[in-house]
């Protein structure tokens, strides 16, 4: 015992020096506590506020009709399958939720996981061999990065969205044998929407397979929030897509992954957190498949979501704020480069009543820490002018300059 008490005195001077360099960055690491609901408004430290932080896009977190989907399925198919879904833990319900989501994403097939995390997770060990190449965005998501260090196939990076980078990367791969292009549909810290046209049009080119990350944009992008395929008008044609129901899609938890009957066929006997991660719970199945239904009886959401983020981008630019991203998405990231001083205008504006998060590294790199703002069908016209005005406020009492390069 001492001595493993002794190795452990060690490794926590490391982990307390890790710590320090971080708190040197961002300032103060701490997680406020919400004693609500999920909301446009929620309650933090017994006082309500505006959240302008969360991936409810469509303000379904708390929607009447997700609550009753969840309690009757709770009621009908239990709290939880305690097994894998091969052994013992596959429901009807799960069944008619892959089916949905097929129908959904205009895919042939889909399977559901515990997160999308684990959904991209499962896809490049359990597809690709080392005589494959996976060719991935350098901005994609944790989880993307993650699963590619799973497996044993070649891997390229190209430079963020950029077709021509892209286009070497497949040059240099024509030795290999099967080529995956990978990408986010909507990336997270940034608030760009891929050039999937292009991505698409190299793929064909060069007998590449396409996987998109739609955690971001299921339920976002499109006429009827089907997703960034919608938007471009090319429903079928990406070969594997990987979202979340833990965001506009009800925003419990859960993963899935859409795509050719073979490849989803495949991750059910390799997908290695299919094999071994618990069942998808019954009442997040409830919820899940009560979002479809909304989505696909009206897009009055979506169509909201949209006016919001136009307006909220609109007056924050007349403001004399420079956002990142793409115009349509409602990631708005407001970009201030230093930690200390993001986190710092964070907790300005939780004094205004708004809550947002400041963003720094390790999550985003260093000298690029943003406050990053999240749009919600939920919130009103007043609500988005009150979140800009506190940052007007704020903007002037802290001298809140762009550089050059931005403006």
């Amino acid at each position: 015992i001492q001595g493993m008490k002794a190795g452990y005195e060690e490794a926590k001077v490391r982990f307390i020096e890790a710590l320090e360099e971080i708190k040197a960055i961002k300032g103060k690491i701490a997680e406020r506590v919400i004693s609500s609901a999920q909301g446009a408004e929620i309650v933090v430290n017994q006082r309500p506020v505006l959240n302008f932080s969360a991936n409810n896009y469509l303000g379904l977190c708390n929607h009447p009709a997700i609550k009753e989907g969840a309690i009757k399925m709770l009621l009908s198919h239990g709290f939880g399958m305690g097994s894998v879904r091969f052994i013992c833990g596959t429901q009807d319900i799960h069944k008619a939720l892959e089916k949905d989501l097929a129908e959904f994403t205009g895919t042939e097939e889909a399977i559901l996981f515990s997160s999308c995390f684990d959904a991209n997770g499962a896809v490049f060990e359990a597809l690709l061999t080392e005589k494959d190449v996976v060719i991935s965005d350098e901005l994609n998501h944790a989880s993307i990065i993650d699963g590619i260090r799973l497996c044993k196939a070649k891997r390229l990076r190209y430079k963020h969205m950029n077709m021509e980078d892209l286009e070497l990367c497949l040059g240099n791969s024509k030795d290999c044998n099967l080529k995956l292009i990978v990408s986010d549909a909507i990336f997270s810290m940034d608030g760009d929407v891929a050039p999937l046209p292009g991505i698409l049009a190299l793929a064909k080119k060069y007998g590449a397979l396409v996987m998109l990350d739609e955690a971001h944009s299921s339920g976002v992008l499109g006429k009827t929030g089907r997703g960034i395929t919608e938007h471009y008008g090319v429903m079928g044609k990406v070969d594997i897509i990987t979202s979340t129901l833990g965001k506009a899609l009800g925003g419990g938890t859960g993963g899935f992954i859409c795509g050719r009957k073979e490849i989803i066929d495949l991750l059910r006997v390799k997908g290695r957190p299919y094999l071994f991660s618990n069942s998808v719970a019954p009442a997040i199945v409830g919820g899940s498949v009560a979002a479809l239904k909304l989505l696909k009886h009206s897009n009055h959401l979506v169509t909201k979501l949209q006016e919001n983020v136009k307006r909220f981008r609109t007056k924050m630019a007349d403001a004399g704020f420079k956002l990142l991203g793409n115009p349509i998405c409602p990631i708005c990231p407001v970009l201030l480069f230093e930690g200390k001083f993001a986190t710092e205008i964070a907790e300005e504006l939780l004094k205004f009543k708004i809550y947002v998060i400041a963003f720094s590294y390790p999550v985003v790199p260093k000298g690029m820490a943003r406050i990053r703002i999240q749009i919600s069908a939920a919130h009103t016209f007043e609500q988005i002018d009150q979140c800009v005005e506190a940052f007007s406020v704020i903007g002037r009492t802290k001298k809140i300059v762009l550089t050059p390069k931005l403006q």
